[in-house]
């Protein structure tokens, strides 16, 4: 029993290494995310990353087995989604790949050769995490745009699972591309919160101001 939790904790920690979490998100937990006094929407984005935590086994090869945490900045939504990445990696011992969409295509654009690999990587790991999946101040690239629709609709067709954080709802990631959106739609539609309402309620950095 103890060789079988050391081989555990060596598979946890392999997986850890290669998941590009950033050291300082590898520190982020559930039990760090509080939740009291916060509204009904942030309780229920803890909720639903708490139950894809507790489903994923029985989720994982089906059509609906991933989620997606959108809307409202500073409202949590990378918190959330580190924690599941970091319990799925060192409770479950699943393969995760970290992608931060505006630095992953900033490295990319400077490093062109790197980008079959790493397409490859985020269409064949276990569990792809997308963290703020279009984000800027203007429309997304149509080099962009077609980069992530060839991987989400590989891990789509493959039934590969994906955590997508956005400030964009279901509606707006349809109108950048509808294909795109309606797929990500349907592999979270059972795990999917949206974020709105007042900002000085729902974004911790402007609390109290």
């Amino acid at each position: 029993m103890f060789d079988c939790e050391c081989a555990k904790k060596r598979q946890s920690n392999h997986l850890m290494k290669f998941s590009e979490i950033t050291d300082e998100f590898k520190k982020v937990t559930f039990s760090s995310f509080n939740i009291d006094g916060k509204p009904e929407v942030i309780r229920n984005a803890y909720q639903c990353a708490v139950d894809y935590f507790k489903d994923f086994e029985r989720i994982k090869d089906q059509r609906c087995n991933s989620i997606s945490l959108l809307g409202q900045p500073g409202a949590g939504k990378t918190h959330l989604l580190t924690a599941l990445a970091n319990n799925l990696i060192m409770k479950k011992q699943v393969s995760v790949l970290y992608f931060p969409f505006v630095e992953g295509f900033n490295d990319l654009k400077d490093n062109f050769d790197l980008l079959e690999e790493k397409l490859t990587k985020m269409k064949r790991i276990g569990v792809l995490y997308i963290d703020d999946l279009f984000k800027g101040r203007t429309n997304p690239t149509q080099f962009q745009i077609e980069q992530m629709f060839a991987v989400i609709n590989y891990r789509y067709l493959n039934h590969k699972p994906i955590m997508v954080s956005s400030e964009k709802t279901v509606d707006q990631l349809c109108d950048i591309d509808e294909a795109l959106g309606t797929r990500i739609f349907e592999m979270s539609r059972d795990y999917t919160v949206v974020i709105k309402g007042d900002r000085k309620l729902l974004n911790y950095r402007l609390a109290g101001a």
